[in-house]
């Protein structure tokens, strides 16, 4: 199997302004995205970081990742993916893995395992992943997507609230169960070229606008996406200046126990 990784960034986040180059261990946050693409065993020149920073191509040019800078305009990663696939003239059933830029812990058997989904589902244009919540606090926090599927594994809703809407108290045990429909949803994707082509000239949706999550885009207009889920969920990425303490301290730890 085969497949492109790309990784859409840029220095203009919301909640995190800058987060791309933030230091974590003495390297910037996208050098370590970068390496968990490396990880997955898949050719350096089949990984591309896509950005409109000048800043950030300097950066990562200087680790000698594959750089291609696009247009400041695109609302999302999928839109900035889906020029990357256009000027690369990328065929139709490439399959297109999207590493979020703000990612620095996703294991590369999440990136292998949502490919892998993918080429094993012909008729899909999509595949991401979800996971158990951890917590009740993890289920309960919109920083945490959700999300619910059909019998086929088929996503039916992404939301950042409580998704189904619990009309009595849950447990732990109720967002753990492996037959709860509680799912904590894991922001790495794979898609078809022609299918993140064909978002990219589809307009935004209300639900996309309302809830922050591009991926309502594909859903509000038909797309599918095929869900596959992990036991074990990887660590949360960088959404929040609280985030980037906990991941430096993670690394931290990790370095002290290596020493």
């Amino acid at each position: 199997m085969h497949y492109k990784i790309v990784i859409p960034t840029r220095m203009t986040s919301t909640r995190l302004p800058g987060k791309a180059l933030a230091e974590i261990e003495g390297k910037p946050l996208i050098w370590h995205v970068y390496q968990r693409a490396l990880e997955t065993g898949i050719s350096a020149n089949n990984i591309i970081i896509a950005t409109d920073s000048l800043q950030i191509k300097i950066q990562a040019e200087r680790f000698n990742a594959q750089v291609m800078m696009t247009s400041s305009s695109h609302p999302s990663g999928t839109d900035r993916i889906a020029e990357v696939a256009t000027k690369m003239k990328w065929d139709n059933e490439t399959i297109i893995v999207n590493l979020q830029g703000d990612e620095p812990l996703i294991p590369a058997n999440a990136l292998q395992l949502v490919a892998s989904s993918l080429h094993h589902q012909p008729l899909m244009g999509m595949a991401t992943l979800s996971t158990s919540f951890s917590s009740l606090k993890e289920a309960q926090d919109p920083n945490c997507v959700k999300v619910i599927c059909d019998e086929n594994q088929h996503a039916i809703y992404f939301s950042r609230a409580l998704l189904p809407y619990p009309r009595e108290a849950i447990t732990l045990t109720d967002c753990q169960n492996e037959q709860t429909p509680f799912k904590r949803h894991i922001g790495v994707y794979a898609y078809r070229a022609e299918t993140i082509k064909k978002l990219h000239l589809l307009p935004s949706c209300p639900l996309e606008h309302y809830e922050r999550l591009e991926q309502l885009r594909a859903l509000f207009f038909g797309i599918k996406i095929q869900v596959t889920e992990i036991s074990s969920p990887p660590i949360h990425g960088i959404d929040t200046p609280e985030d980037l303490i906990r991941i430096r301290q993670i690394f931290s730890n990790r370095k002290a126990i290596l020493i």
